[in-house]
């Protein structure tokens, strides 16, 4: 079972005529996967924006029933046989003797399952495999990115001299091998997003493909950071219009280019840092700036006949076949992954509680903060909510109406405003519910103490005939009872048609009563 990312993301690059290969490794997923989604797909008859407002679960549910989740009893390949048939094979493909196998067991694993348990039974029986393939480098296709595994003690504090680990961010384009370096203090996912972006600058364009090796920062297990890393690459993918994709789970030979730089760059740029000190980190990547145009502009040991350097290559055959960098610059979020949203759907960050629709209590989300704006995601990356980033001290709450539920906007009405308002307020029906509303407030030992009388009488008036109101407020200020509760009961007794005359709780005529007069 796929989950909604995979299903949706699946969709859009085959609707965009994406190949096969290509969805596969973006998703590790098998082309018998890929066609399965797209048939159910094409079953549903919905469209892929129909799809997009639907609920993530409710898609998943659509694509993958219930009822088609069951176990199945299926027979296991004779990967024994399969294992001697593949290394006799002159161009050994995996993917055919799997054809073999589903040909005499149209029942058995698909593809993906297929590798897993052909890779699994390699490992137990010899340790791994030795099955190399020949990879066609196309220029200006593949971004290779990678950390150097060397962490070399190059940072040096200025007051103690105590040296520190420096982490080396480093990506190779796969045809001219051209290199870009720059040193972070950490490989945590802001240091990962900078360093491409300070990549793709650096070469001026965009491949069609980013491929990031297997790192924490880039390609994540199912943990509680996974929606972080993955929305962080939703978005520079989205940016950038470029495509993201993983190494295989099978890891073939296909990225040796960005290892054997990786292995170069421990020798050739580290043992150059380690001739000088450094005490900061732009001095050091100034450093690293001169050693890599050494290493672009250097000759390649091998004579070749398309690449003479670096540098050459990339201009002649990589940079042509790159689009150009947009006009804008990418804006680098922080990503906060937020397990549960609170009860009172108020996300913290930096001091500051930003407002989701109260219906999203309890579910995950993420927040993406950038120096003018909080914007908050669904679980699956989709925006909820934006607010403007706030850097005052208060308020700390900052809420949208919209967010709130009916009972929590009325007590915020409430407490929004003073006596004169609803003075104001009462005075748009007539002079009696003026009158009443003014009673009301100066009855109270502190006028704050009637705020929600008043709030409550108006808005029980605020669809009622006007002369209906004042005849209710009327009845109260002749009877002295200026009360929310004797003003519901007269007003009841107008709407539904009665005359509140009988009501016994009207007070008799008597000489030591004040009458309305006295308080004009």
């Amino acid at each position: 079972m796929q989950d909604y990312s995979t299903i949706i993301g699946v969709i859009g690059m085959r609707l965009n005529n994406i190949s096969y290969d290509i969805v596969q490794k973006r998703y590790g997923i098998g082309s018998s996967t890929v066609t399965l989604i797209m048939k159910r797909f094409e079953e549903s008859g919905l469209s892929l924006d129909d799809l997009k407002s639907m609920e993530p679960k409710k898609v998943q549910q659509l694509f993958y029933p219930t009822e088609n989740l069951r176990h199945k009893d299926i027979p296991m390949p004779d990967f024994q046989k399969i294992h001697l048939r593949l290394l006799n094979m002159e161009h050994r493909d995996l993917s055919f003797l799997w054809l073999e196998y589903k040909a005499e067991n149209p029942t058995g694993y698909q593809l993906t399952q297929f590798y897993k348990l052909y890779n699994d039974y390699v490992a137990e029986t010899y340790g791994g495999k030795n099955i190399s393939m020949a990879v066609e480098r196309v220029p200006g296709e593949k971004l290779y990115i990678d950390w150097v595994g060397d962490q070399p003690m190059l940072m040096v504090d200025r007051v103690t001299g105590e040296a520190s680990k420096v982490h080396i961010f480093t990506t190779t384009l796969g045809f001219s091998s051209m290199i870009y370096a720059e040193i972070f203090p950490n490989e945590k996912i802001d240091s990962f997003i900078a360093g491409v972006t300070h990549a793709l600058t650096f070469y001026g364009a965009i491949p069609k493909y980013l491929v990031p090796d297997n790192l924490k920062t880039a390609i994540t297990k199912h943990n509680r950071d996974e929606l972080v890393l993955n929305s962080a690459f939703s978005d520079l993918e989205d940016f950038y219009e470029v495509i993201v994709l993983p190494p295989s789970a099978r890891k073939p030979k296909g990225k040796a280019s960005v290892e054997s730089h990786v292995k170069f760059l421990e020798t050739h740029l580290v043992e150059k840092l380690k001739e000088d000190i450094y005490t900061d980190y732009d001095s050091i990547n100034e450093a690293v700036k001169k050693i890599v145009n050494e290493l672009n502009n250097r000759p390649f040991t091998k004579n070749e006949s398309l690449r003479k350097t670096r540098i050459q290559a990339f201009e002649e055959y990589d940079k042509p076949r790159m689009r150009v960098l947009p006009d804008s610059t990418y804006s680098l979020c922080d990503y906060r992954y937020i397990l549960r949203v609170p009860n009172n759907y108020h996300i913290e960050y930096d001091g500051h509680y930003y407002s989701v629709l109260y219906t999203y209590c309890g579910k995950p989300a993420i927040l993406k903060a950038t120096m003018s704006e909080i914007r908050i995601c669904d679980e699956n990356n989709r925006l909820i909510c934006r607010h403007i980033r706030s850097y005052k001290d208060f308020p700390r709450y900052i809420t949208k109406d919209e967010h709130m539920p009916a009972e929590h906007k009325y007590y915020k009405d409430v407490n929004a405003y003073d006596g004169n308002y609803y003075r104001r307020w009462s005075s748009v029906y007539g002079e009696d519910m003026a009158v009443m509303i003014d009673r009301i407030l100066r009855s109270a030992k502190h006028e704050e103490q009637a705020y929600k009388s008043c709030a409550g009488i108006l808005h029980m008036c605020k669809d009622a005939p006007r002369h209906l109101v004042e005849e209710a407020a009327h009845k109260c200020i002749d009877s002295n009872l200026c009360k929310y509760s004797y003003f519901k009961r007269v007003f009841q007794m107008l709407m539904n048609g009665k005359n509140s005359s009988t009501d016994g709780n009207s007070l008799p005529e008597h000489q030591n009563i004040r009458g309305r007069d006295n308080y004009q």
